[in-house]
């Protein structure tokens, strides 16, 4: 049951720890972080589910699923802290598909989505298997292999959930603490400069020529982003 699932949730951490759950159970994720933010990503990427924080800024959750219900009929999994009986009601009549309440464990919100994802019969509608594509690029996320123009490639655990995020969402730029929470869990003593040395590190293992990448590159003052319009052989550019 593969699916590409939207998830709006204006904790950074959360984001992420949903993010990490849904790719071990083998679906892709896009993460935002407000309200606009979210309308504007389903629009974009039509979406299997979106799981949708309440209270996210700009646009809360009740606006954001009140607009996904004019759009089209996208499955939607509200995630709260409010739990009073109102609340619940109110999201359920604005068309949630199933509303979970704060704090909650991993493996109950990922039984929740199988759930909505059966029952919507999105699941594999458009994704036949979970693996990653992007600028040459194919990451498995339940073999957990790396291929380069179908060539193996080994990685450090850190690398290849850092590596996992960017093509997920290829062009996007990612910021160094961005990038860092992808690797929370397996190296709780690193900073934000470790991302630096796991970016030089992907792209000795990625590019021709590690001093000129094509791939992974560089924003100044920002932080990395994975290069979606990279051709095969642009690596000489």
């Amino acid at each position: 049951m593969c699916a590409h699932v939207l998830v709006a949730e204006d904790d950074e951490m959360q984001a992420e720890l949903i993010r990490r759950s849904l790719v071990g159970e083998g679906h892709t994720a896009t993460v935002v972080h407000d309200g606009r933010a979210a309308l504007e990503a389903a629009r974009l990427h039509r979406p299997d589910l979106v799981v949708l924080d309440l209270m996210l800024p700009r646009i809360d959750g009740f606006g954001v699923c009140r607009a996904l219900r004019r759009d089209g009929d996208v499955p939607v999994l509200m995630l709260t802290a409010r739990s009073t009986e109102d609340d619940i009601l109110l999201g359920l009549e604005l068309g949630a598909d199933d509303y979970m309440t704060k704090p909650y464990s991993p493996r109950e919100l990922m039984a929740r989505v199988r759930t909505v994802l059966r029952r919507s019969g999105r699941a594999g509608e458009r994704r036949e298997d979970p693996v990653v594509r992007a600028a040459g690029i194919t990451v498995d996320p339940v073999r957990h292999e790396v291929r380069c123009e179908g060539r193996p490639v080994e990685c450090t655990p850190a690398e290849f959930e850092i590596l996992l995020a960017m093509a997920a969402e290829p062009d996007r730029v990612f910021t160094r603490r961005q990038l860092l929470r992808c690797t929370r869990g397996l190296e709780r003593a690193s900073t934000e400069r470790a991302v630096d040395v796991h970016i030089m590190n992907l792209r000795k293992k990625l590019e021709a020529d590690p001093r000129r990448p094509a791939r992974l590159l560089t924003v100044f003052g920002v932080g990395y982003k994975l290069n979606g319009g990279h051709e095969p052989g642009d690596d000489s550019l």
